[in-house]
């Protein structure tokens, strides 16, 4: 069961290690009782758990990776199956989904996670959470905010994704002062505003808690994003708030209104950041986020690669928590492409078409030419097909990461449709078609 714990975060670094230290030992003895999959590793890699009492001492044990968890999905159940309280899957952005069982404990520790995460933005008693995501679809998310809404004392109205006509009339109707939102959507309530003849400048909203895009650049400026700036313009009374999360961590990291990366809930959960080799990355280099859950009790999971590269910030914050904090994902691992000589991921893709004036949507495709390399198509949505618009398009990727893609256009609906298949909660972005050892990804 987790420390619940609000003050944690403001305490010292000393106090913060000590306490996770604690934490980790409790995590290792409960796997070695009821984990078949790490009951298996620590015997094969003969590791006595006795012996990890630091946080560098995690470093005696194996990864566990995203394929871990495909192929011995139910070796890490921790419970019999008549404690499991909720099914949940991962979105399979990489690769099948892969189910999370959680028991009541889990659920409470879920609640609490976005307990803190609410009040880290400045939410408490009297706020109400416009809730702009699914709750059901096997999707944890949306019910973790639900139960972290109401352990805060919030109001809670749950609209689910999309249909800006009821969106605005839910705020004209309930007045909340914050939601929960993929930011993109974003966009589309400004677009149906104005339409409309809504004055965006008199809604009660104040806040919008972001999830599933990155908003931010890393240090040392925190600067927006193309979308984080259009947002910004478009809507400047709504303060956005990044936050990072995944179904396999059953944690989030969430910015404070000093917007300087996302907040580690230290009682929640231990973090590394490792090189390709499983080496511990400096403060000024970005690594592949790799977790240690704390206080789970149904799936609990040890050294867990995300795939996710983040820097990280050791330095306290003004707000005054002492924890690591997170800049947004620069990419995944498994989508990094080498086109031309230069090294991408897919969000840099989506900086630069998120700012180009006509295209309204796009979908990035990664393949294998035939020399074996890397190749890159952005199907995009325009009304404009003519050669200048395509000249255009290509000499600001350019001038912005040095090459420049191969640019289909589509009818803008065309590309919606590919977006949005049925069964996924997240809209397709990034469609990885390489034949390598990758595993496909769609995110």
């Amino acid at each position: 069961m987790v420390n619940k714990n609000f003050n944690l975060q403001f305490c010292s670094a000393d106090i913060i290690r000590r306490e996770q230290e604690l934490s980790l030992k409790q995590t290792l003895a409960y796997l070695k009782e009821h984990s078949r999959f790490y009951q298996r590793m620590f015997q094969q890699n003969g590791i006595d758990i006795s012996k990890i009492s630091t946080l560098e001492g995690l470093r005696q044990i194996p990864v566990t990776t995203k394929d871990d968890l495909q192929k011995f999905n139910h070796d890490f159940l921790c419970v019999p199956r008549e404690d499991v309280f909720d099914y949940v899957t991962t979105s399979g952005t990489l690769g099948d989904p892969v189910t999370f069982c959680l028991t009541r404990s889990d659920i409470d520790r879920l609640a609490y996670n976005e307990q803190l995460s609410f009040s880290t933005v400045g939410c408490g008693r009297g706020d109400i959470l416009q809730l702009m995501t699914t709750i059901d679809r096997r999707f944890m998310a949306g019910l973790a905010y639900f139960l972290g809404a109401r352990d805060l004392n919030c109001g809670v109205v749950r609209v689910g994704n999309g249909i800006p006509e009821f969106q605005w009339d839910t705020i004209h109707r309930i007045h909340p002062t914050f939601c929960v939102v993929v930011p993109s959507f974003l966009i589309k309530l400004v677009q149906y505003a104005k339409a409309h003849d809504i004055d965006i400048s008199k809604c009660s909203l104040k806040r919008a808690i972001c999830i599933g895009e990155a908003l931010r650049t890393p240090a040392p400026d925190f600067a927006l994003s193309t979308l984080g700036q259009q947002i910004a313009k478009a809507w400047p009374s709504l303060e956005l708030f990044s936050t990072y999360a995944s179904t396999e961590m059953q944690t989030s990291f969430t910015e404070c209104p000093y917007h300087c990366g996302g907040h580690l809930p230290p009682e929640l959960i231990i973090v590394e950041f490792l090189d390709d080799n499983n080496q511990p990355v400096p403060d000024d280099r970005p690594g592949e986020v790799t977790i240690t859950t704390l206080g789970v009790e149904g799936m609990p999971l040890l050294r867990f690669k995300t795939g996710d590269i983040c820097y990280h910030y050791t330095t306290p914050c003004r707000c005054g928590r002492q924890t690591m904090r997170l800049s947004s994902v620069l990419g995944r691992k498994k989508q990094m492409i080498k086109y031309k000589g230069t090294t991408l991921y897919p969000s840099a893709f989506y900086n630069i078409l998120d700012g180009i004036s006509g295209i309204k949507n796009y979908i990035v495709e990664a393949y294998t030419n035939e020399l074996g390399t890397d190749s890159i198509t952005v199907h995009v949505g325009s009304d404009r097909t003519d050669a200048e618009f395509l000249k255009s398009i290509k000499d600001i990727f350019r001038s912005k990461i040095r090459v420049a893609p191969d640019i289909v256009f589509e009818s803008a609906e065309a590309i919606t449709k590919k977006q949005f298949p049925p069964m996924n909660r997240k809209p397709i972005l990034f469609n990885d078609l390489r034949k390598c050892d990758k595993i496909d990804a769609n995110i």
